[in-house]
């Protein structure tokens, strides 16, 4: 849910400053409970702000929890390493990415559990889930020869994509439920 329109400065300063700080409230609180323990009232006292001042930005708890792991999530598929069109070692390009990953996840273990685990959102998994689709989508297209076919609707119908975003999250949603385990998980196993 987009902020309200301001036509000031000042409004959209007021805006981002609440918007963080709604955030970093619920990332608090999610490092010390469950997300589905979490309520409004919860973030709102967290972040000082009114239950009101909320709702002017979020409609629930999952949605601020989509909006504040966005940049969080951006930034983690972001980092990983593209394999090289033309590489030697196309397996160990693929390592390289999935421990560049898994490691970035570790950096926040306690959120991302909360958030993938079976408490968590479904709508921040499926958007996580959605995000990585998209960067192997695009990743798949600026390194092969030829285009995914087309759906009819015109979209691009990638299910390779998909299913790997699917894939990664399985065993990311294992990963930190048990615990971050060392080593990171290997690839091929």
């Amino acid at each position: 849910m987009a902020p309200k329109d301001s036509n000031t400065p000042t409004g959209d300063r007021r805006v981002r400053r609440t918007q963080t700080a709604l955030a970093r409230a619920l990332i608090q609180l999610v490092e010390e409970r469950d997300l589905s323990r979490i309520s409004v009232s919860d973030v709102a006292d967290r972040a000082e702000v009114s239950r009101s001042a909320f709702y002017d930005h979020y409609r629930d708890v999952h949605e601020l929890a989509e909006a504040a792991c966005t940049a969080m999530i951006d930034a983690l598929i972001e980092s990983l390493p593209v394999p090289a069109p033309d590489s030697a070692d196309p397996v160990q390009d693929a390592t390289h990415s999935l421990t560049a990953f898994f490691a970035s996840l570790a950096e926040h273990a306690g959120l991302y559990r909360s958030l993938l685990g079976p408490q968590g959102s479904a709508r921040v998994t499926d958007h996580i889930r959605r995000r990585i689709a998209a960067a192997i989508h695009r990743a798949r297209e600026a390194t092969a020869d030829h285009l995914p076919e087309r759906a009819p609707s015109g979209s691009p119908h990638d299910v390779s994509a998909a299913f790997t975003a699917g894939a990664m999250i399985g065993v990311a949603t294992d990963w930190l439920q048990r615990g971050c385990p060392h080593p990171l998980p290997r690839w091929p196993p």
